[in-house]
């Protein structure tokens, strides 16, 4: 069998010589005729073929329809990477109606800004997970809900319980096994491929969450053209801990494996041992991490014996890796291809991207270049996924080939904006359907991107502005720092000082004056660090795809030093 590259895109490609725009349930459907009785979904305690997946999308869909649900509600989904999650998606779909996927870990005003904002009607839950007690949380929340008194939650009808408890008449099992009695016709797919189908949330790791809108479209688009940049082969498997209420996970993960007749092998957390067990036993083939989750791996493979010789891609995105990760993923894992990629929830998923024999020298160096897409790219960019181009990110004028400045990007995968929120939706582009990314970088005469760091992370010191993606590259390249995080922190003398929080390897100890003497050494005296901290890898705020939430070291580095300051002004 030929597995090169040029032979697994004919593969993606023969499926569509053409880019027919369809719906998600629609597309569910046809990998269904193809691929049936292949694995979808695997998992230690139960496994869904293509057709198990479609079927019982159909049964919950019949629930959905019956609690009320038609073309356009809000279906809200809290729950972690369990199997039933990918029919519920479906059968959400199947209705025309608009999953919003909710984070698993939000606090309860969390889950109250959420509900309200997006004007959810029917909620779908576990009654826990992990240290979470979802029932508490709706008990606190709306006391009446199990009476189906939803107040304060004027859009809200219904909420859905996935339990073992079939006698529970909120039960998910109770109500599949009521609509099958009734023997109802499955609902048609009632949506169109320009239509709303998801309304994610974004990861908050600057400040509030918002609605991003993603389209039927925007979604397989985004699925497809990743199969066919990094070549899937057929009836891959792809393993991950990410979570279906994020990009990553859902359409990495999720959607592209359809394209393929792949199955996802999903975790409901990120456990390093556990992970390269799942590996040697479900035989997986694709790897999906951020770089926070390659490091541990990479520190758990020494510890164990693990058979990775399935194992022949990885997928290590969402944040800065060191060069020394990259090159361990290689060696240690023996993978033949290893990927990073740059994406954002408002341009749906990954467009720009490595692409399959790559050099290492390239993946220390960029975050690769722009998608292509074939069938389902843009035809004068020659099947690329989007045109991209950088302006002044204070301004908006647009700058020449090959100058840094703020990314901007237009094409099928951005999205219509953010859900109720027009204020912010104008903010989101530019004149001429340009997306304005927030990420500062430039595009290399070679094609490929070099980010610089991100324009609402960038501070003023002294004047100058200091972007913290450049010093954290310098600090990892410290033999003692494994990681590098670096905030502004309000300071009355220079406006803003660099605060650094350090991840040590282990190799050996360092002090705060080590890290800014050798800062000093490397980089202009505006950008040095006034302030360093260090934390281990556990202790890192992150968001439920591993992505350090910034905002909250700011927090965390302002707090340890009012208690300085006090613990200094008593003695």
């Amino acid at each position: 069998m030929d597995t090169s590259v040029e032979a697994r895109r004919r593969f993606i490609a023969s499926r569509h010589p053409e880019w027919q725009p369809t719906t998600l349930a629609a597309y569910l459907d046809r990998a269904t005729a193809e691929f049936g009785p292949q694995p979808f979904v695997i998992t230690d305690s139960e496994t869904l073929s293509y057709d198990d997946a479609a079927q019982r999308s159909k049964d919950i869909a019949r629930v959905l329809r019956a609690a009320g649900v038609t073309r356009g509600d809000k279906v809200g989904v809290l729950m972690p990477n369990l199997p039933i999650a990918v029919p519920i998606l479906f059968a959400i779909w199947r209705l025309g109606a608009v999953t919003v996927p909710i984070n698993t870990l939000y606090r309860a005003e969390e889950l109250a800004f959420v509900l309200r904002q997006s004007e959810t009607k029917c909620l779908i839950t576990v009654p826990s997970f992990n240290t979470q007690d979802f029932y508490g949380l709706l008990d606190g929340m709306m006391p009446g809900w199990r009476k189906g008194d939803f107040a304060p939650f004027p859009n809200l009808r219904k909420v859905i319980v996935h339990d073992d408890n079939a006698d529970n008449p909120q039960s998910l099992t109770h109500l599949i096994n009521r609509a099958r009695q009734d023997k109802a016709d499955a609902p048609p797919v009632a949506a169109a491929p320009f239509e709303p189908a998801v309304i994610m949330y974004t990861s908050g790791t600057t400040g509030v969450p918002k609605g991003v809108v993603q389209t039927h479209d925007n979604l397989l688009r985004a699925a497809y053209s990743g199969a066919y940049h990094k070549a899937f082969q057929p009836g891959r498997r792809a393993i991950f801990s990410l979570p279906l209420y994020h990009v990553f996970g859902l359409v990495v993960g999720l959607l592209a494996s359809m394209v393929v007749g792949g199955a996802i092998i999903p975790l409901t957390k990120f456990d390093p041992r556990a992970m390269l067990e799942a590996i040697t036993r479900h035989r997986a083939t694709y790897l999906m991490a951020v770089p926070t989750m390659s490091i541990a791996l990479l520190e758990q493979f020494e510890k164990g014996d693990y058979d990775m010789s399935s194992l022949n891609a990885v997928h290590n995105a969402a944040a800065l890796t060191p060069r020394w990760v990259w090159q361990a993923l290689e060696d240690r894992f023996g993978v033949k291809e290893i990927f990073t990629s740059y994406g954002q929830t408002e341009t749906t998923a990954t467009i720009v991207c490595t692409a399959p024999g790559d050099s290492m020298e390239i993946l220390c160096s960029s975050i690769g270049r722009a998608v292509m897409a074939g069938a389902a790219g843009i035809p004068e960019l020659g099947g690329a996924v989007a045109e991209f181009k950088t302006v002044d990110p204070i301004t908006g004028e647009d700058l020449p080939q090959g100058k840094a400045g703020e990314i901007c990007t237009r094409g099928p995968m951005c999205v219509p904006g953010y859900h109720n929120n027009p204020e912010e939706t104008k903010k989101l582009y530019l004149p001429g359907g340009w997306l304005r990314t927030g990420d500062l970088g430039f595009i290399r005469e070679d094609g490929y991107f070099q980010l610089t760091g991100r324009a609402k992370e960038l501070y003023k010191s002294g004047g100058e502005l200091v972007s913290p993606k450049e010093v954290e590259e310098m600090l990892t390249q410290h033999p003692a720092i494994s990681q590098a995080f670096v905030v502004g922190l309000p300071d009355e003398r220079w406006g803003e000082t660099g605060c650094a929080w350090i991840v040590l390897n282990g190799t050996q100890a360092l002090s705060e004056d080590e890290v800014i003497a050798f800062a000093k050494k490397n980089i202009s005296g505006f950008k040095v660090p006034k302030s360093v901290f260090f934390i281990t890898d556990e202790h890192l705020p992150k968001t439920g795809t591993g992505k350090v939430q910034k905002n909250k070291l700011i927090a965390l580095a302002l707090e340890r030093k009012g208690a300085a300051r006090a613990s200094s002004s008593t003695t």
